[in-house]
């Protein structure tokens, strides 16, 4: 069999299933991932129970806290080989850690010592102790990340299944930034299609049935297959074995490819494991938390940054004709239409030129009017531009409840109109200062994947996930990308 200049001999060897076991073609920084981790776990329960002793001057705490807590680690599955290097996932079980140990410390007291400090030192203890290890874990998967974006430390992937699936996943990994999967070459079920496949700088390596050939002669350590109706259950099932004859990974790709693994959920029915997926939750109870957080933390950087704003202003009047802020209409949650704020960063008027510059929108290909160097912005416009610090006057707006700290880009009422039923799912929750789309690339994007992550924000909504959109966005102004 040739690919490309390659020649791969294939040997059909008996195998006796009874003696031999697969080894296991290991991630290549899992074992030192995990072993470090294990060692920064052990250090810091040791650091905080210093810490401890010396609040209160007691030792049965440096004593205990070490092993416990890497009990505790171990307990909550902290270094399962899939929950490493995923960010989210490690630090959700190193705070359900937290909970553990002053719980088990009051068991321990009830049931064994009746040691009042002890039990008092084991509580205290729980707060430094998750914030370092949650400060580990952080520097640990920027680390590994930074290794990933160099090309270190990758797992070898073949994917296998039709050249459109293949194509998607292909396009959404390479958006999400540094991974571990490694793409090293694809075996199609619809082979037709190949010459899609090499455009997007991917190896055809083959069909379904030349995996097993494939894996063995590239040392691949994962394979990625997707739902096809070539591909039945009893040829996934056939495949799942030959992946663990070989030692290696095998990932059945979802349907959804933007949905968050926080949604997804095996539910058996009859012995039958089905992927449940959750609805968005989208509540008034569930969002109140945000909300609060929302216009409090709104109030006070308006509190802090009054002088620098009012600063700005004065230049931009300074800089040219007009008023210092802009207000324009825009649609927010449910289509409720409200005035959005920002300094003026283009001459007044911008709007009447607009016609003239429709033949330079950078995004012909969707709603959005974007224009690289647009002559109406003024030099102080570009300025604020580039540093986003043109949206601050939309603290107003999130204090008063129209926006959100974090949320999808607010639309003009003329975009809406044109939106498809799809689309206006965007508008079931309140537009954001920051998001997806602005942490993303800004006005580089093209509109359909603009969209797309906005609808992903949507329904994968959290917490943590606005938290993450906060913490990208200040190396996202700092870099500058697509803000004009």
């Amino acid at each position: 069999m040739w690919w490309g200049a390659m020649t791969i001999e294939v040997t059909h060897e008996p195998i006796d299933v009874e003696r031999r076991r697969p080894e296991r073609r290991r991630r290549p920084w899992d074992r030192k991932y995990r072993t470090v981790l294990l060692v920064a776990d052990g250090l810091v329960a040791v650091v905080a129970a210093l810490l401890i002793h010396g609040a209160y001057g007691r030792w049965a705490v440096a004593l205990v806290l070490p092993p416990t807590w890497i009990v505790i680690m171990l307990v909550h599955r902290s270094y399962d080989r899939g929950a490493l290097g995923l960010g989210t996932e490690e630090y959700r079980r190193v705070l359900r850690g937290a909970v553990a140990l002053p719980a088990l410390a009051a068991v321990a007291h009830l049931l064994f010592t009746r040691d009042a400090a002890l039990l008092h030192d084991m509580t205290m203890a729980a707060l430094p102790v998750v914030a370092m290890g949650l400060a580990v874990r952080c520097a640990l998967r920027r680390r590994l990340h930074r290794r990933w974006a160099r090309g270190q430390g990758r797992s070898s992937t073949l994917l296998v299944g039709p050249a459109r699936d293949v194509l998607e996943l292909v396009a959404v990994v390479r958006r999400g930034g540094a991974q571990e999967l490694q793409v090293t070459g694809v075996c199609l079920t619809d082979p037709e299609n190949a010459t899609l496949i090499r455009q997007a700088g991917l190896p055809v390596l083959g069909g379904v049935g030349d995996m097993n050939d494939v894996v063995g002669a590239l040392g691949i350590g994962t394979v990625v297959v997707f739902p096809a109706p070539e591909l039945d259950a009893s040829a996934l099932r056939r495949m799942s074995w030959t992946a663990a004859a070989q030692g290696v990974d095998f990932l059945l790709a979802p349907v959804l490819f933007d949905v968050c693994a926080a949604r997804l959920a095996v539910r058996p029915a009859g012995g039958v494991p089905l992927v449940r997926v959750q609805a968005p939750n989208l509540s008034r109870a569930a969002r109140l938390p945000k909300e609060l957080l929302d216009r409090s933390f709104a109030a006070v950087l308006l509190l802090l940054l009054a002088l620098p704003m009012l600063l700005v202003a004065l230049v931009v009047r300074l800089d040219s004709t007009g008023p210092a802020l802009f207000r324009q209409p825009r649609v927010g949650r449910y289509g409720d239409h409200f005035t959005m704020l920002k300094f003026r960063t283009m001459r007044p008027d911008s709007e009447a030129l607009r016609a003239e510059l429709a033949p330079l929108n950078q995004n012909s290909d969707g709603l959005l009017f974007k224009v690289k160097k647009d002559p109406r912005i003024t030099r102080v416009g570009s300025v604020l531009r580039r540093s986003s610090l043109d949206e601050l006057p939309q603290l107003l707006n999130v204090v008063r409840g129209h926006m959100s700290l974090v949320g999808p880009r607010p639309p003009l009422p003329e975009e809406v109109e044109e939106y498809s039923p799809d689309i206006k799912r965007r508008l079931l929750v309140k537009p954001g200062l920051t998001g997806l789309w602005q942490v993303s690339g800004r006005s580089d994007l093209p509109w359909d994947e603009a969209v797309r992550l906005d609808l992903g924000y949507v329904d994968n909504w959290s917490t943590s996930l606005d938290l993450s959109i906060l913490l990208r966005t200040g190396s996202a102004v700092v870099r500058g990308t697509g803000a004009y």
